[in-house]
């Protein structure tokens, strides 16, 4: 202040952040987390719950977390579902998991969750991340009745390859932010991706048939 000659006309303490702020949404998460994975109540309920906490706590205020609520992703969602439902009541569904399984007929489970994961991972780009599941989840449930085999797997394979899109720019919205200021091209993330890829379907697969076996 006195180099730059000014008079501070009121002194103001300066915070950087308040502690108590900080831990009471990671405790808030944490027993949410818990309680999620020890099935005390559903997941849905765990996280609006800890939401909710966390606003009434005063950690989060109420305008901040509208704020962040990602609008498009909730209405694309929406109007998803009955495009899901749609698929399962015309009989949609269960044509193309017929068609998967006679493609799929003769192969080694194995190879039958991989084709899962694969059908995941080339929906992924066009239908973002959280859609694809909506759509693939009946579908692999249905492929795995027809092959008489547990579908969790299955169901764990279309959550595992929904998440991994690094093969485009559109797929995500993460994927999409950094391709401007990185100066990326669109075959730029194939580059990367296609090994990427690969080496999620090598080692996913067989840890999800160790931990769900069909």
């Amino acid at each position: 202040m006195r180099e730059l000659g000014c008079l501070p006309l009121a002194e103001r303490p300066i915070a950087l952040g308040n502690v108590r702020k900080g831990l009471v949404p990671l405790v808030v998460l944490g027993i949410a987390m818990a309680l999620a994975a020890f099935s005390v109540v559903p997941a849905a309920v765990a996280f609006f719950g800890a939401a909710v906490v966390v606003i009434l706590c005063g950690a989060l205020p109420l305008r901040a977390a509208y704020d962040h609520i990602e609008w498009p992703i909730l209405v694309m969602l929406g109007a998803l579902i009955p495009v899901s439902e749609a698929l399962q009541t015309s009989g949609g569904t269960a044509l193309v998991s017929s068609w998967l399984s006679s493609v799929a007929s003769g192969l080694p489970p194995w190879a039958a969750v991989g084709l899962i994961m694969i059908a995941a991972m080339a929906a992924t780009p066009f239908l973002n991340n959280a859609a694809t599941v909506l759509v693939m989840a009946p579908i692999a449930a249905i492929f795995a009745k027809d092959l008489q085999m547990n579908p969790d797997a299955f169901l764990m394979a279309v959550a595992v390859g929904a998440g991994c899109d690094f093969l485009t720019p559109i797929g995500h919205q993460c994927n999409t932010l950094v391709m401007g200021p990185g100066g990326y091209r669109f075959g730029d993330y194939a580059r990367l991706g296609a090994p990427l890829s690969a080496l999620v379907i090598v080692v996913g697969v067989p840890l999800i048939l160790l931990v769900w076996p069909v």
